[in-house]
């Protein structure tokens, strides 16, 4: 077994610049844009007053020194001392004042994303890994938190640095000043070169890094697959090369970074050797004096760090845009948007119960000449109603299912609840009024009660226990804790019958008027199925329920069944109506037409 984790389709079509990237943070950073402002104001004076050491220096060497003065010495040291300490309580200072807001952005960064993803439609996420959308709730943000607290603010500082320190080397000695400003034109050059393939190399890698996640992620939550055939090594050999594609881009990244540092940092080492060559024949001339050297040299190694940090601060700053870019791709994705609606009128006797006219539904990655997997689906389940949904493998039930709570949006037709469209009401109040339970289970890092308490806002322990009684989940009692025993991730600590009830008691802890069952009780023994549906009997007495039904027992909950086949509503009517009078349901019943709708369809989960 080999995991192959692709990407390609999460990347944009086109680079943006790194510029108009960042600028999308803004609204995130307004908040905090005072604090910034100061952080980048005391960094500016903090390295402007680096810059009067080299001139206090030239004071000390022409004045004191020359003069052999001691007192001017210890006085001149003294100042020293002072510019130092202050130079550093300053930078103190701006780290303060980043500290706790740039972690309160990115907590709400991370806050909005989490959000939006909640509000995604189940489409998005079945087209996108889960390792690419952690690695943007992390990693990405992570990155942005950091450029904002330091290459943002210094990206300012070092400029002004750099401007303020050129204009005190020009005044001392003009001459000397044009030499050290020699690769300032170069060093654009190689700047705009270096941007363009860094953000390159940039995104590849986080990708990647999303790749990675992903397949750890599957291999620790498949683990149990993994052993049980043996593949440990097919999945090392995938995690592998994966990682190995990742350390080859970082690697690339490295290159081209240690290749503008050592150019960054070669340009203008050769430029101050040749203005310290010019001074010296300068002063040995008598044309300048031994303190204005000194003070000239001084100010050009205090901008040795400024033009230095560039090739780090410019990676910093693409790794951010391609971050913010990753960012932003997840956060554009329009959120659920609603089906076709239909003027509202006043609901008839007719219309009560649930009812689907016309209902069509393609999903949105289908081929455009691919049919739709449900066209022209008519159905009503009249209130209180128990209505069994069969089909073969693949003819679209679970699709159908997961129309009713919105979970996709049908693309044609229209589907009430007591007259009421479905995609006129809020999510909220929909999930209020419609309750689910899925054929897989799905359990979270949580306790039993927790879990099942899910299904219904403001449900106490009655409620609780009343649930679990239906769904014969009486297991519960003899966990260590009870219905408080966390279960762990995925529920994996338990068995898929007991995962299964307790999905089934979440779905009736609430008392929905509405019931969506998807084939709740395939991972039951018989006795166990016996006992849950003698207890499911009362809970559907008072519900309308649609419950999609492969075996016979199941199907004999329900007062009539619909035929789905071929994405339409076939045939409707009891089980005995139908296994007499419709030879696709009684072969159905039988167990043949399901083998042979599975050969057919290829599995089609859907």
């Amino acid at each position: 077994m080999t995991v192959t984790t692709t990407t390609t389709e999460t990347r944009p079509p086109e680079r943006r610049s790194a510029v108009r990237s960042l600028l999308r943070l803004w609204p995130y950073v307004r908040p905090v844009r005072g604090r910034l402002v100061g952080a980048a104001f005391v960094g500016v004076v903090a390295s402007c007053l680096g810059l009067v050491i080299p001139l206090a220096l030239k004071w000390i060497v022409d004045g004191p020194v020359a003069d052999r003065d001691p007192s001017g010495v210890w006085l001149g040291g003294v100042v020293l001392l002072v510019l130092g300490a202050a130079e550093a309580v300053l930078f103190w200072v701006r780290r303060v004042l980043v500290a706790r807001p740039l972690a309160r952005v990115e907590a709400d960064m991370r806050a909005a994303l989490f959000r939006h993803l909640q509000r995604l439609p189940v489409a998005f996420h079945d087209r996108w890994s889960s390792g690419q959308l952690l690695s943007r709730g992390t990693t990405d943000l992570m990155l942005m938190r950091m450029f904002l607290a330091f290459p943002l603010t210094f990206l300012l500082v070092n400029a002004t640095t750099i401007v303020v320190g050129f204009v005190i080397l020009l005044a001392q000695q003009w001459t000397l000043g044009l030499v050290l400003l020699a690769p300032v034109a170069p060093l654009v050059v190689l700047c705009w070169f270096f941007e363009e393939r860094y953000s390159q190399a940039a995104r590849t890698a986080q990708d990647q890094v999303g790749d990675v996640t992903t397949i750890v992620e599957e291999s620790v939550l498949g683990i149990r697959i993994i052993k049980g055939f043996g593949q440990h090594r097919g999945q090392e050999r995938a995690f592998g090369a994966l990682s190995e594609r990742l350390r080859a881009t970082e690697l690339g990244k490295a290159g081209l970074l240690g290749t503008l540092w050592a150019l960054i940092m070669v340009l203008p080492e050769l430029a101050i050797g040749a203005a310290l060559l010019l001074g010296v024949v300068q002063v040995a001339d008598g044309e300048l004096s031994a303190g204005t050297l000194v003070a000239f040299l001084s100010t050009a190694l205090a901008l040795r760090w400024p033009v230095e940090s560039l090739g780090f601060l410019l990676a910093m700053t693409n790794e951010t845009a391609t971050a913010a870019d990753r960012f932003f791709e997840v956060m554009d994705v329009a959120e659920a948007a609603p089906g076709p609606t239909s003027p509202p009128g006043k609901p008839g006797a007719q219309d009560r119960g649930l009812r689907l006219d016309g209902v069509e539904f393609r999903y949105p990655d289908a081929p455009p000449d691919a049919p739709p997997v449900l066209r022209g689906v008519d159905l009503h389940i009249r209130p209180g109603e128990t209505m069994a949904l069969v089909g073969t493998t693949g003819s679209g039930k679970t699709t159908l299912t997961a129309l009713i709570p919105r979970l996709h949006e049908a693309t044609a037709g229209r589907i009430t609840l007591d007259g009421e469209d479905v995609t006129a009401l809020s999510r909220e109040r929909l999930r209020g009024l419609v309750s689910v339970a899925f054929e897989e289970p799905t359990l979270f890092s949580a306790s039993v009660g927790e879990n099942v308490l899910m299904g219904a806002e403001g449900a106490g322990e009655s409620d609780l226990k009343r649930a679990l009684a239906v769904a014969q989940a009486d297991f519960v009692d003899g966990l260590p804790d009870g219905h408080r025993t966390q279960v762990g991730e995925q529920g994996l600590s338990l068995s898929g019958g007991q995962r299964q009830r307790l999905a089934l008691a979440r779905a009736v802890v609430g008392n929905p008027r509405f019931l969506i069952l998807d084939d709740p009780l395939s991972a039951l023994d018989v006795h166990t199925e016996a006992a849950v549906e003698a207890a499911l009997r009362e809970v559907l007495a008072t519900t309308t329920a649609l419950v999609v039904a492969h075996r016979p027992s199941t199907v004999l909950l329900a007062d009539r069944v619909a035929l789905l086949s071929r994405g339409r509503i076939a045939a409707v009517g009891t089980h005995h109506e139908l296994l007499h009078g419709n030879e696709e349901y009684a072969s159905l019943m039988s167990g043949h037409e399901e083998s042979e709708g599975r050969e057919r369809d290829g599995g089609s989960p859907r």
